[in-house]
């Protein structure tokens, strides 16, 4: 078989769910927090200490309940210890609402959990939706403590049967457990949803390092099989690996080609290729930022795209026009996969609409509320006289959430218009 042919073989980019929202109870500085109508790029800004990077670890706890096991996710995190809000009681609990696809239905998914004689227990496990054309809701899964029920066939017409499930031990997730069956369609559709979640922790370092030979197809969440990547696409997709470096190259100028070199020891390594330089530089000696651009634009480019990709503070390493570009290819590949970015960047900022950001603080309670920067009161106005969000931010003029309403803009704006 040749390359061009196996790169046809590539699942073709489709629409796929979407999170509406998200409520998050007692996990750290979330005592209590929801973010609703979450847009195909969301990005949540604020200061350190805010919550922000608190709520992009919600999903990644989530979506390593599902790789790793519950047990894993919450040793993890020193589990409830570190885990539950400070003063807080009970279980951290976790919904999201989504979408089956563009024009599905909204399904709720909730989990609580606990801890009982120092070993984490699922204490409630729900999977809802609205059925019939009644629109009355109905839980296609409801669980407690590892017992509870399942319908049998969600699409059975009247009223749905619904079987008893058991599972082996409390910590287990039923989702997880039954999704792994085919008589469960909405069962599993929701388990390969999340397991397909990319949380991104990337790191210019990772890229820097040598690795074992070999294709690889998607990244790893540290970016370190980065040049198994760039081997995948150069054997595979060779379109799509010259795209990406086209990407790049408009970026960083001086960039030439980028490929891998196996190493006499059989390690693999890669080489970055700078005019007016005729001989290439390893990895190690490039720029972070170059590395770090390459790796997003690889995540970004992925033939079988994520349906949902977390990434933490982009600007970190990158120069600070770059994170323009950034977000423009954010844009592009939220048609295919559902983005949430976290920041304190103004220039990052700056490339949004105020529609597509939460704004982050810490009430005088210490727990975080959220606002929608469209939201803020105020904020449209000095937006038409040319004030930009990435200056209001630096400045300090979003004031802190008021207890029991949103955030405004501090008059000091209208001060200094005058």
């Amino acid at each position: 078989m040749s390359n061009n042919t196996q790169a046809m073989n590539f699942p073709s980019r489709i629409s796929q769910a979407r999170i509406e929202s998200l409520r998050v109870q007692n996990y750290r500085v979330l005592h209590d927090i929801t973010l609703n109508n979450l847009q195909p790029l969301t990005v949540l800004l604020g200061p350190n200490g805010s919550g922000k990077s608190t709520v992009f670890d919600v999903f990644a706890f989530l979506a390593e309940c599902y790789s790793q096991g519950v047990r894993s996710a919450w040793e993890r995190r020193n589990r409830f210890a570190q885990l539950r809000s400070r003063g807080a009681n009970g279980p951290i609990r976790i919904e999201i609402k989504y979408r089956e696809s563009a024009q599905g239905r909204i399904l709720t998914y909730s989990l609580a959990i606990d801890e009982q004689k120092g070993n984490p227990i699922v204490v409630e496990e729900k999977l809802r939706w609205t059925r019939g054309s009644a629109g009355r809701n109905a839980d296609i899964l409801r669980m407690q403590n590892g017992t509870g029920t399942v319908i049998a066939d969600e699409d059975a017409p009247g009223r749905p049967e619904h079987q008893p499930v058991s599972l082996d031990s409390p910590d287990l997730l039923a989702v997880d457990a039954l999704g792994q069956f085919q008589n469960h369609p909405r069962v599993s559709a929701l388990r390969r949803f999340i397991r397909g979640w990319h949380i991104s922790y990337l790191s210019p370092q990772s890229g820097r390092t040598s690795v074992e030979p070999g294709p690889q197809p998607h990244l790893s969440y540290s970016g370190d099989n980065l040049p198994n990547v760039v081997q995948f696409l150069q054997e595979n997709d060779p379109r799509r690996l010259e795209d990406i470096f086209h990407r790049l190259a408009r970026r960083v100028p001086q960039l030439e080609r980028v490929e891998p070199e196996r190493m006499t020891d059989g390690r693999l390594l890669l080489k970055l290729k700078d005019r007016p330089f005729t001989e290439p530089i390893l990895a190690k000696f490039a720029s972070d930022g170059t590395l770090k651009l390459l790796a997003y634009l690889l995540l970004l480019q992925d033939p079988k795209t994520p349906p949902f990709i977390g990434i933490e503070e982009p600007e970190n390493f990158l120069y600070p026009r770059l994170l323009r570009d950034l977000i423009e290819e954010c844009h592009i590949a939220s048609a295919h996969s559902q983005l949430f970015v976290t920041t304190h960047s103004p220039e990052l900022l700056d490339a949004l609409p105020p529609e597509q950001v939460f704004l982050l603080r810490r009430g005088d309670d210490g727990f975080s509320q959220t606002t929608r920067l469209s939201e803020i009161e105020g904020l449209k106005k000095f937006l038409e006289t040319g004030s930009s969000l990435g200056d209001l931010w630096m400045q300090g003029h979003f004031s802190p959430p008021r207890r029991g309403g949103g955030s405004r803009v501090r008059s000091t704006i209208a001060e200094g218009n005058k």
